[in-house]
Protein backbone atom coordinates (compact mmCIF):
# COMPACT_ATOMS: atom_id res chain seq x y z
CA UNK A 1 0.00 0.00 0.00
CA UNK A 2 0.92 3.45 -0.47
CA UNK A 3 2.58 5.46 2.19
CA UNK A 4 0.69 8.55 1.77
CA UNK A 5 -1.44 9.49 4.45
CA UNK A 6 -4.85 7.50 4.72
CA UNK A 7 -7.98 9.14 2.62
CA UNK A 8 -9.63 7.53 5.79
CA UNK A 9 -8.18 7.14 9.01
CA UNK A 10 -10.27 5.44 11.93
CA UNK A 11 -8.95 5.61 15.08
CA UNK A 12 -10.07 3.83 18.44
CA UNK A 13 -13.65 3.94 17.62
CA UNK A 14 -16.29 2.65 19.41
CA UNK A 15 -20.37 3.11 19.79
CA UNK A 16 -21.83 2.09 22.92
CA UNK A 17 -26.05 2.52 23.00
CA UNK A 18 -28.12 3.91 26.03
CA UNK A 19 -29.13 0.15 26.57
CA UNK A 20 -25.61 -0.65 27.25
CA UNK A 21 -25.71 -2.36 23.82
CA UNK A 22 -21.88 -2.20 22.47
CA UNK A 23 -22.13 -1.72 18.21
CA UNK A 24 -18.50 -1.07 18.19
CA UNK A 25 -15.53 -2.04 20.47
CA UNK A 26 -12.06 -0.20 19.76
CA UNK A 27 -12.32 -0.25 15.94
CA UNK A 28 -9.21 1.05 14.35
CA UNK A 29 -8.62 1.16 10.35
CA UNK A 30 -6.54 3.23 7.87
CA UNK A 31 -7.77 2.85 3.94
CA UNK A 32 -5.87 4.35 1.26
CA UNK A 33 -6.89 6.42 -1.63
CA UNK A 34 -8.11 4.38 -4.65
CA UNK A 35 -8.43 1.52 -2.77
CA UNK A 36 -11.49 -1.10 -2.64
CA UNK A 37 -12.32 -2.37 0.54
CA UNK A 38 -15.04 -4.59 1.46
CA UNK A 39 -16.08 -4.75 5.03
CA UNK A 40 -17.60 -7.96 5.23
CA UNK A 41 -19.54 -9.42 8.23
CA UNK A 42 -23.09 -10.57 9.58
CA UNK A 43 -26.30 -8.82 10.19
CA UNK A 44 -25.88 -7.41 13.40
CA UNK A 45 -22.18 -6.80 13.07
CA UNK A 46 -21.79 -3.38 13.23
CA UNK A 47 -21.01 -2.52 9.40
CA UNK A 48 -23.93 -0.06 8.98
CA UNK A 49 -22.55 1.48 12.49
CA UNK A 50 -19.78 1.91 11.45
CA UNK A 51 -20.64 3.68 8.44
CA UNK A 52 -22.76 5.76 9.92
CA UNK A 53 -20.36 7.13 12.39
CA UNK A 54 -18.06 7.85 9.65
CA UNK A 55 -20.86 9.56 7.36
CA UNK A 56 -21.51 11.57 10.89
CA UNK A 57 -25.44 9.88 11.34
CA UNK A 58 -24.63 8.73 14.80
CA UNK A 59 -22.55 10.05 17.61
CA UNK A 60 -19.72 7.64 18.58
CA UNK A 61 -19.06 6.75 21.88
CA UNK A 62 -14.95 6.63 21.74
CA UNK A 63 -12.59 7.16 19.34
CA UNK A 64 -12.20 9.90 16.27
CA UNK A 65 -12.50 9.85 12.01
CA UNK A 66 -10.35 11.44 9.53
CA UNK A 67 -11.80 11.84 6.43
CA UNK A 68 -9.34 13.34 4.07
CA UNK A 69 -7.43 15.04 6.82
CA UNK A 70 -11.03 16.38 8.17
CA UNK A 71 -11.93 15.77 11.91
CA UNK A 72 -15.32 14.31 11.33
CA UNK A 73 -16.68 16.22 14.00
CA UNK A 74 -14.69 18.92 14.41
CA UNK A 75 -15.37 19.82 10.75
CA UNK A 76 -17.93 17.79 9.76
CA UNK A 77 -19.12 20.30 6.51
CA UNK A 78 -15.22 19.26 4.96
CA UNK A 79 -15.43 15.79 5.89
CA UNK A 80 -19.20 15.05 4.88
CA UNK A 81 -18.34 16.32 1.63
CA UNK A 82 -15.49 13.88 1.33
CA UNK A 83 -18.14 11.47 1.05
CA UNK A 84 -20.83 9.42 -1.09
CA UNK A 85 -23.02 7.32 0.46
CA UNK A 86 -25.52 4.84 -0.88
CA UNK A 87 -27.58 3.18 1.33
CA UNK A 88 -28.88 -0.83 1.80
CA UNK A 89 -32.91 1.00 1.71
CA UNK A 90 -34.02 2.26 -1.82
CA UNK A 91 -35.18 5.51 -0.43
CA UNK A 92 -35.34 8.29 -3.26
CA UNK A 93 -38.89 10.66 -4.66
CA UNK A 94 -41.00 8.36 -6.54
CA UNK A 95 -42.39 11.18 -8.24
CA UNK A 96 -38.82 12.80 -9.34
CA UNK A 97 -37.24 12.61 -12.42
CA UNK A 98 -33.63 10.59 -12.66
CA UNK A 99 -32.09 14.12 -13.81
CA UNK A 100 -33.54 15.87 -11.32
CA UNK A 101 -33.13 13.75 -8.04
CA UNK A 102 -29.20 13.75 -9.21
CA UNK A 103 -29.05 17.40 -9.81
CA UNK A 104 -30.86 18.15 -6.70
CA UNK A 105 -28.24 16.25 -4.37
CA UNK A 106 -25.55 18.28 -5.85
CA UNK A 107 -26.69 21.04 -4.29
CA UNK A 108 -27.22 19.96 -1.08
CA UNK A 109 -23.66 20.04 -0.48
CA UNK A 110 -23.60 23.84 -1.70
CA UNK A 111 -22.03 22.77 -4.97
CA UNK A 112 -22.78 24.78 -8.41
CA UNK A 113 -24.90 23.58 -10.65
CA UNK A 114 -22.66 21.60 -13.23
CA UNK A 115 -24.92 19.83 -15.97
CA UNK A 116 -22.01 18.18 -18.06
CA UNK A 117 -20.78 16.46 -14.43
CA UNK A 118 -24.59 15.20 -14.54
CA UNK A 119 -24.65 13.85 -17.62
CA UNK A 120 -21.25 11.90 -17.27
CA UNK A 121 -22.45 10.01 -14.59
CA UNK A 122 -25.72 9.73 -15.50
CA UNK A 123 -23.46 8.43 -18.81
CA UNK A 124 -21.25 6.44 -16.93
CA UNK A 125 -24.14 4.30 -15.17
CA UNK A 126 -26.34 3.43 -18.22
CA UNK A 127 -29.38 5.83 -16.86
CA UNK A 128 -28.60 8.62 -19.10
CA UNK A 129 -32.12 7.24 -21.58
CA UNK A 130 -33.49 7.21 -18.54
CA UNK A 131 -33.19 10.78 -17.25
CA UNK A 132 -36.58 12.51 -17.72
CA UNK A 133 -38.37 9.26 -16.14
CA UNK A 134 -39.97 9.16 -12.63
CA UNK A 135 -38.22 6.94 -10.21
CA UNK A 136 -40.77 5.07 -9.50
CA UNK A 137 -41.19 3.81 -13.23
CA UNK A 138 -37.48 2.42 -12.76
CA UNK A 139 -36.67 -1.50 -12.17
CA UNK A 140 -34.94 -1.92 -8.96
CA UNK A 141 -31.25 -2.40 -10.31
CA UNK A 142 -32.26 1.22 -11.77
CA UNK A 143 -32.94 2.33 -8.56
CA UNK A 144 -29.69 1.26 -6.84
CA UNK A 145 -27.89 2.68 -9.91
CA UNK A 146 -29.64 6.05 -8.98
CA UNK A 147 -28.55 5.92 -5.40
CA UNK A 148 -25.12 5.93 -6.96
CA UNK A 149 -25.48 8.42 -8.99
CA UNK A 150 -26.94 10.53 -6.29
CA UNK A 151 -24.21 9.84 -4.06
CA UNK A 152 -21.61 10.81 -6.98
CA UNK A 153 -23.30 14.00 -8.23
CA UNK A 154 -21.08 16.48 -5.39
CA UNK A 155 -17.97 15.06 -6.56
CA UNK A 156 -16.58 12.96 -3.43
CA UNK A 157 -13.39 10.99 -2.82
CA UNK A 158 -15.09 8.19 -0.94
CA UNK A 159 -17.97 6.11 -1.74
CA UNK A 160 -19.54 3.96 0.89
CA UNK A 161 -21.81 1.39 -0.67
CA UNK A 162 -23.96 -0.74 1.87
CA UNK A 163 -25.09 -4.52 0.80
CA UNK A 164 -24.87 -2.77 -3.06
CA UNK A 165 -26.32 -6.29 -4.15
CA UNK A 166 -29.24 -6.78 -1.57
CA UNK A 167 -32.33 -7.71 -3.55
CA UNK A 168 -30.04 -7.14 -7.13
CA UNK A 169 -30.06 -10.39 -9.78
CA UNK A 170 -27.07 -12.11 -10.62
CA UNK A 171 -26.85 -10.41 -13.83
CA UNK A 172 -27.29 -6.65 -13.03
CA UNK A 173 -24.62 -7.56 -10.09
CA UNK A 174 -22.02 -7.91 -12.91
CA UNK A 175 -22.18 -4.83 -13.99
CA UNK A 176 -22.39 -3.14 -10.66
CA UNK A 177 -19.10 -4.60 -9.84
CA UNK A 178 -17.81 -3.01 -13.45
CA UNK A 179 -19.12 0.15 -12.48
CA UNK A 180 -17.65 0.13 -9.39
CA UNK A 181 -14.34 -1.16 -10.94
CA UNK A 182 -14.42 1.73 -13.03
CA UNK A 183 -15.26 4.83 -10.42
CA UNK A 184 -12.02 3.54 -8.84
CA UNK A 185 -9.72 4.28 -12.13
CA UNK A 186 -11.15 7.49 -11.67
CA UNK A 187 -9.70 8.00 -8.32
CA UNK A 188 -12.71 7.55 -6.10
CA UNK A 189 -12.27 5.00 -2.96
CA UNK A 190 -14.92 2.50 -2.63
CA UNK A 191 -15.57 1.12 0.56
CA UNK A 192 -18.46 -1.70 0.48
CA UNK A 193 -20.07 -3.88 3.32
CA UNK A 194 -21.46 -7.07 2.38
CA UNK A 195 -22.19 -10.74 3.97
CA UNK A 196 -21.85 -12.24 0.64
CA UNK A 197 -18.14 -13.81 0.51
CA UNK A 198 -18.01 -13.69 -3.16
CA UNK A 199 -18.73 -9.99 -3.34
CA UNK A 200 -15.55 -8.96 -1.28
CA UNK A 201 -13.42 -12.02 -3.10
CA UNK A 202 -14.55 -10.52 -6.44
CA UNK A 203 -14.21 -7.02 -5.65
CA UNK A 204 -12.02 -6.05 -3.15
CA UNK A 205 -8.41 -5.04 -2.84
CA UNK A 206 -8.56 -5.62 0.99
CA UNK A 207 -11.02 -7.40 3.21
CA UNK A 208 -11.81 -6.75 6.99
CA UNK A 209 -13.90 -8.62 8.72
CA UNK A 210 -16.10 -7.33 11.86
CA UNK A 211 -18.31 -9.37 14.39
CA UNK A 212 -19.43 -8.27 17.25
CA UNK A 213 -18.69 -4.76 16.66
CA UNK A 214 -14.82 -5.97 16.57
CA UNK A 215 -12.85 -5.62 13.23
CA UNK A 216 -11.06 -9.37 13.93
CA UNK A 217 -8.88 -9.60 10.72
CA UNK A 218 -7.97 -7.06 8.21
CA UNK A 219 -5.58 -8.75 4.95
CA UNK A 220 -4.97 -8.22 1.43
CA UNK A 221 -7.60 -10.10 -0.99
CA UNK A 222 -4.39 -11.50 -3.05
CA UNK A 223 -2.56 -12.67 0.26
CA UNK A 224 -5.88 -13.79 2.09
CA UNK A 225 -6.63 -16.41 -1.30
CA UNK A 226 -2.74 -17.70 -1.83
CA UNK A 227 -3.12 -19.04 1.95
CA UNK A 228 -5.91 -20.74 1.09
CA UNK A 229 -6.03 -24.33 -1.37
CA UNK A 230 -8.71 -26.85 -1.15
CA UNK A 231 -10.48 -25.88 2.23
CA UNK A 232 -13.29 -27.84 4.31
CA UNK A 233 -15.66 -26.98 6.11
CA UNK A 234 -17.20 -28.86 8.78
CA UNK A 235 -20.86 -27.97 10.21
CA UNK A 236 -21.84 -29.38 13.14
CA UNK A 237 -25.56 -29.91 12.83
CA UNK A 238 -28.39 -29.29 15.60
CA UNK A 239 -29.91 -32.37 14.58
CA UNK A 240 -28.21 -35.93 13.36
CA UNK A 241 -29.54 -36.32 9.29
CA UNK A 242 -29.59 -40.12 8.08
CA UNK A 243 -29.75 -38.41 4.17
CA UNK A 244 -29.35 -35.39 2.79
CA UNK A 245 -32.72 -33.77 0.04
CA UNK A 246 -31.47 -34.44 -3.89
CA UNK A 247 -30.92 -30.82 -4.24
CA UNK A 248 -27.75 -30.41 -2.15
CA UNK A 249 -26.45 -32.99 -4.19
CA UNK A 250 -23.88 -30.41 -6.30
CA UNK A 251 -22.14 -29.98 -3.16
CA UNK A 252 -20.88 -33.18 -2.61
CA UNK A 253 -21.30 -33.09 1.29
CA UNK A 254 -20.32 -35.71 3.41
CA UNK A 255 -22.22 -36.50 6.03
CA UNK A 256 -20.38 -37.91 9.07
CA UNK A 257 -20.18 -38.29 13.57
CA UNK A 258 -23.67 -40.44 13.15
CA UNK A 259 -25.52 -37.70 11.23
CA UNK A 260 -24.13 -34.95 13.32
CA UNK A 261 -22.22 -33.57 10.87
CA UNK A 262 -21.46 -32.28 7.25
CA UNK A 263 -18.56 -31.57 5.76
CA UNK A 264 -18.06 -29.29 2.35
CA UNK A 265 -14.75 -29.29 0.49
CA UNK A 266 -14.40 -26.46 -1.78
CA UNK A 267 -11.49 -24.75 -3.96
CA UNK A 268 -10.97 -20.46 -2.71
CA UNK A 269 -8.82 -20.45 -5.70
CA UNK A 270 -11.70 -20.74 -8.20
CA UNK A 271 -14.28 -18.31 -8.87
CA UNK A 272 -16.38 -18.78 -6.51
CA UNK A 273 -16.16 -20.52 -3.01
CA UNK A 274 -20.04 -21.44 -2.92
CA UNK A 275 -20.02 -20.97 0.77
CA UNK A 276 -23.00 -18.64 0.75
CA UNK A 277 -24.92 -20.48 -1.98
CA UNK A 278 -24.43 -24.16 0.17
CA UNK A 279 -25.60 -22.31 3.36
CA UNK A 280 -28.49 -20.67 1.96
CA UNK A 281 -29.18 -24.41 0.91
CA UNK A 282 -28.91 -25.78 3.53
CA UNK A 283 -31.50 -23.14 5.11
CA UNK A 284 -34.42 -23.75 2.37
CA UNK A 285 -33.89 -27.26 3.68
CA UNK A 286 -34.24 -26.17 7.22
CA UNK A 287 -30.63 -28.08 8.18
CA UNK A 288 -29.57 -26.20 10.98
CA UNK A 289 -26.15 -25.60 12.34
CA UNK A 290 -25.03 -24.67 15.37
CA UNK A 291 -20.95 -24.17 14.88
CA UNK A 292 -18.91 -24.88 11.97
CA UNK A 293 -15.05 -25.08 11.72
CA UNK A 294 -12.28 -24.80 8.66
CA UNK A 295 -8.33 -25.38 8.42
CA UNK A 296 -7.78 -22.24 7.60
CA UNK A 297 -8.10 -20.08 10.70
CA UNK A 298 -7.68 -16.64 9.16
CA UNK A 299 -10.94 -17.25 7.44
CA UNK A 300 -12.73 -18.46 10.47
CA UNK A 301 -14.25 -15.55 11.86
CA UNK A 302 -15.85 -15.14 8.24
CA UNK A 303 -17.25 -18.19 8.39
CA UNK A 304 -18.44 -17.70 11.60
CA UNK A 305 -19.77 -14.28 10.96
CA UNK A 306 -21.77 -16.56 8.36
CA UNK A 307 -23.46 -18.57 10.72
CA UNK A 308 -24.75 -15.87 12.95
CA UNK A 309 -26.03 -14.17 9.60
CA UNK A 310 -27.95 -17.99 8.28
CA UNK A 311 -29.90 -18.46 11.73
Amino acid sequence: MSNTAPILSISHLSKTYASGFSALKDVSLDIQKGEIFALLGPNGAGKTTLISIICGIVNGTGGHVLVGGHDNVKDYRAARAQIGLVPQELTTDAFETVWATTSFSRGLFGKTANPALIEKILKDLSLWDKKDSKIRTLSGGMKRRVMIAKALSHEPQILFLDEPSAGVDVQLREHMWQTVRALRDTGVTIILTTHYIEEAEEMADRVGVINHGQLVLVEEKRVLMQKLGKKQLTLQLREPVSALPESLAPFNLQIGAGGKDLTYTYDTKGEHSGITTLLDALREQGIMFKDLNTTQSSLEDIFVGLVGSAQ
